[in-house]
């Protein structure tokens, strides 16, 4: 089930149960992908979900147009927009990825895709768990468990 945009009206309260509603009423193995986009699916970012909860944060970006992966956190889904502070975990990543991509301006003559690629690599060469590989971050994409920016209300 793809439901991008929809959690985004509702209150961070109600996630979880429509998390539930709808993953209960998914077939074995069913995944539920949740999360925003913007209104031209330039920026997005989204959790991809089974009946035992979220698995991992997909964030997203068209290389072309982005300034900053800070901007990414403008389309967070609704479980971590608000979660972008200090002291959370989802802040910690955008942070770091951001600070990536401002040390990778040396790469940005070669293009966005070798600054974006060369920013995301240096995330994994400094201990961060991605869960794809160079393929999906040529795309503009890179996916870490959910486990790594969970709000502390998710994970008891």
């Amino acid at each position: 089930v793809r439901a991008l945009n929809v959690l985004r009206q509702y209150d961070e309260s109600a996630v979880p149960g429509a998390w539930r509603t709808i993953t209960t009423a998914l077939a074995p193995g069913g995944m539920l992908v949740e999360g925003t986009c913007d209104e031209l699916g330039r920026l997005g970012g989204w959790l991809l979900i089974d009946a035992d909860g979220p698995r991992s944060l997909t964030l997203a970006a068209r290389l072309a147009t982005l300034e900053t992966p800070a901007e990414l956190a403008e389309r967070l889904p609704k479980a971590l927009i608000h979660r972008n502070v200090p002291g959370e975990r989802v802040h910690d990543l955008i942070r770091a990825l951001d600070d990536a991509w401002r040390v990778a301006a040396g790469y940005a003559p070669y293009g966005p895709r070798q600054r974006w690629l060369h920013a995301v690599q240096s995330l994994k060469d400094a201990g961060w768990p991605l869960l794809d590989r160079a393929a999906r971050w040529r795309l503009g994409e890179l996916t870490v468990p959910w486990s790594l920016v969970a709000p502390a209300w998710a994970l008891s």
